[in-house]
């Protein structure tokens, strides 16, 4: 009975392969930290040019999604709403008698993941990671896991509270505090910085969450390319207005931007298959590696000092992670 249970469920749901699938987005992730800093550098985007900086996010992420949208294409994936979402939505329509444009949730739905997903979540990041060192960085983008824990209990019913999820977020949420020990040296708490992060880390939180909402009104590998390709936009077009542009371009620039574009692409793809059909929980715990893989890559790639807070903040949050997922089957 085992096995036939085991083979009925789809590549996404197999723990192996939810495990596979889960830690290459981790650590594709990982990566984004020092490239991007990179890719300023490259580019020549100063800290106070934030067009430039909506402008060189919004390419990356549009990109993105144009490429996933065609994959989708090629693969004869569904474009439009799911069946049983316009049905609704059509019931909805004629129950209030109200012009359909205006009462059409999945649009308005699909435009508010786009909104928090890419645009709000990546702008607030671009802008965090502008003013902030990459190894802090992502450390405090951890936060986001236990945010998307904690949310997830209070929002679906199959996830529930328990004394070891509420153990994992105390550990979790003592190593982000851990980042602000030591002298001003090391770095401390600044709006610009750390404040842009963790509303980038709350973003991030809120989206994973509509993710399953995603996929009951569109296929979810179409949603994502949506999502992505309207944020870009949504990211370029008032960088464009605002004058934003890039200041100087190399091949090594867009060596960095293609990488990005790759990473966006394969990773929330995975990511956001994975999410539409595993709780949550089970699948954000592997958000854990982010922070390690950004600050060791970070501290690498960016020349950047390690300070032995980062190592007690790094621990606190994976350990943080570990007991929370301790135990789950």
């Amino acid at each position: 009975m085992e096995k036939k249970e085991t083979n009925t469920l789809s590549i996404f749901q197999r723990p192996v392969w939810v495990s596979l699938f889960a830690l290459t987005a981790a650590i594709s992730w990982g990566w984004a930290y020092p490239l991007i800093k990179m890719g300023m550098e490259e580019y020549q985007i100063t800290a106070d040019m934030t067009g430039s900086k909506m402008l060189f996010a919004g390419i990356r992420f549009f990109i993105s999604g144009i490429i996933i949208l065609a994959i989708a294409r090629s693969s004869h994936r569904k474009f439009g709403f799911k069946k049983k979402a316009v049905q609704k939505e059509n019931h909805d329509v004629q129950k209030n008698g109200s012009f359909k444009f205006l009462t059409n949730t999945n649009v308005w739905f699909l435009l508010l993941y786009a909104l928090l997903n890419t645009t709000l979540h990546y702008a607030f990041f671009y802008f965090g990671l502008s003013h902030n060192a990459g190894a802090r960085s992502a450390i405090l983008n951890s936060m986001s896991v236990f945010t998307v824990v904690i949310f997830a209990c209070i929002f679906f019913k199959s996830d529930r509270m328990t004394w070891r999820k509420a153990l994992g977020c105390i550990i979790g949420f003592l190593g982000i505090l851990a980042l602000n020990l030591g002298g001003k040296e090391s770095g401390s708490f600044t709006f610009l910085g750390d404040g842009m992060i963790i509303l980038n880390a709350l973003c991030g939180a809120s989206a994973s969450l509509l993710t399953r909402g995603l996929s009951k009104r569109v296929d979810v590998f179409v949603g994502t390319g949506y999502s992505l390709s309207i944020g870009g936009a949504l990211l370029v077009i008032p960088a464009l207005l605002m004058g934003g542009y890039l200041p100087v371009i190399s091949l090594w620039g867009i060596t960095i931007l293609l990488l990005l574009i790759a990473i966006s692409t394969i990773s929330f793809a995975l990511y956001n298959k994975l999410l539409s059909c595993n709780p949550v929980g089970k699948v954000a715990i592997y958000n854990s590696l982010i922070p390690v893989v950004g600050a060791i890559t970070s501290c690498l790639c960016l020349g950047e000092t390690f300070y032995w807070k980062y190592l007690i903040a790094g621990a606190l949050a994976t350990a943080g992670i570990y007991i929370i997922n301790k135990g789950k089957k």
